[in-house]
């Protein structure tokens, strides 16, 4: 990487505004610091310039993965012609064999903020572009992943607006009601204290409905990153309309993250979310995790009829072994066990891993998770009862091999 010395400054700026237009909260004050930064430690170790510029850049933990693709596409070897000293960044379309696609919203910025005089993008880079603008019909549809930054803004108002109509559960508890079918002998004789009369006016109560307890299980491992922001947003949204929510993340090892999700401000829940998750885009070891839910936090909360929503892709590391017979247990903890796996967006899914096959017979409903329109039916789904549109044998649960409707390749075959 070698750049000009007068022209450092400019880059570092150019390469600001394309993050800030990515989504980064980024400020004319941490540009002027990133600025500085670069000045200080200099161009000689690629390594040192990078995480000079992330120190200062980047302030949450769901932003590295962004910042960390947008440096390798940005501060390539530029051309060594006249006209590719005006382009820092190669082009979308020119990456190197094996390099993924970048995401939308990346490569959107990259070009909305190109300088005036720098070399077109192919026209296959253009039609993308257009592609990005989508109305509302197109974003219920649009996955997570493909999104751009104003698309991402627009899905994140969406899920604050989202309710989930989880039915109400038989409470043992009664309350006073006027047609209710057994008497309330407390009731009764306070009224009749209250009277004074010889006669004693009768009282009435029934068992009354109560909304039962939610349980969000969340991977943030490195698959399940690009998701993770956008399902602690819907956990968030639940936790504003219900009462008792409580959500966990979980990679390498599990956090309790429920109260701050409670807080009002959904942008300040998750910058904590960020500081408070050792584990963030790390390994996976689903198994260790459910297990150390089981030990210590299963009794707590779901002892009341709970509903577990589990998010994750179910590809594994641990021991299969382990990761089923955490995965029953959890499931006989609870009333109901819904895994949301945004694998089942591929046309082709087929449970190849052996993690998903572990996982597959010990859950009540398997749905994909990776759009709005599959957060909406989730919705749906659990208002209308167990076994509502779930995938698989009759009674809700899934069988391995099963084939699951969407779009895209077989995504059971992908490694981690």
């Amino acid at each position: 990487m070698t750049v000009p010395g007068g022209q450092i400054a400019a880059r570092v700026v150019h390469f600001a505004r394309a993050l800030r237009a990515a989504g980064l909260p980024i400020g004319p004050g941490r540009v002027l610091d990133a600025v500085g930064a670069a000045a200080e430690v200099g161009l000689a170790r690629r390594e040192d310039f990078y995480w000079a510029l992330h120190a200062v850049l980047v302030s949450r933990v769901e932003h590295r993965a962004l910042f960390r693709e947008a440096f390798e596409l940005f501060w390539r070897e530029p051309d060594p012609s006249p006209a590719g000293l005006e382009l820092p960044v190669s082009q979308p379309d020119a990456r190197a064999p094996g390099q993924p696609q970048p995401t939308r919203r990346l490569a959107e910025a990259l070009a909305a903020t190109r300088p005036a005089r720098a070399l077109s993008l192919s026209s296959r880079a253009e039609v993308d572009a257009i592609l990005a603008w989508s109305d509302r019909e197109q974003l219920r549809t649009r996955d997570f992943e493909q999104m751009s930054a104003a698309e991402v803004r627009e899905a994140e108002e969406a899920i604050a607006r989202m309710r989930l109509p989880v039915r109400d559960i038989p409470s043992r508890r009664a309350r006073p009601d006027p047609g209710g079918d057994r008497v309330d002998p407390r009731g009764s004789l306070r009224a009749a204290l209250r009277t004074g009369t010889d006669s004693i006016p009768l009282r009435w109560r029934s068992q009354g409905p109560r909304p039962p307890a939610v349980v969000a299980l969340i991977d943030v491992s490195g698959s399940m990153v690009r998701y993770a922001r956008m399902l602690l947003r819907f956990v968030h949204a639940l936790g504003q309309d219900r009462p008792h929510v409580h959500a966990f993340t979980f990679a390498t090892r599990l956090t309790d993250v429920s109260r701050t999700l409670r807080r009002r401000d959904v942008d300040a829940a998750l910058a904590s979310v960020g500081r408070a998750v050792p584990d963030w885009e790390g390994g996976t070891r689903i198994g260790d995790c459910l297990r150390d839910f089981n030990l210590r936090w299963s009794r707590r909360l779901l002892g009341q009829g709970a509903l577990v929503l589990l998010f994750t892709d179910g590809l594994d590391r641990g021991d299969a072994a382990l990761l089923a017979a955490e995965t029953e247990r959890l499931r006989r903890s609870c009333r109901r066990l819904v895994w949301l796996n945004p694998l089942l967006r591929f046309q082709g899914f087929e449970p190849l891993a052996e993690g998903v096959r572990s996982m597959l017979p010990h859950v009540d409903d398997f749905r994909p998770v990776h759009d709005l329109e599959s957060l909406g039916e989730l919705a749906r789904a659990l208002g209308e009862g167990p076994g509502s549109g779930a995938r698989g044998r009759p009674g809700g649960r899934a069988r391995p091999g099963t084939r699951a409707a969407g779009s895209g390749k077989a995504a059971g075959r992908a490694p981690r």
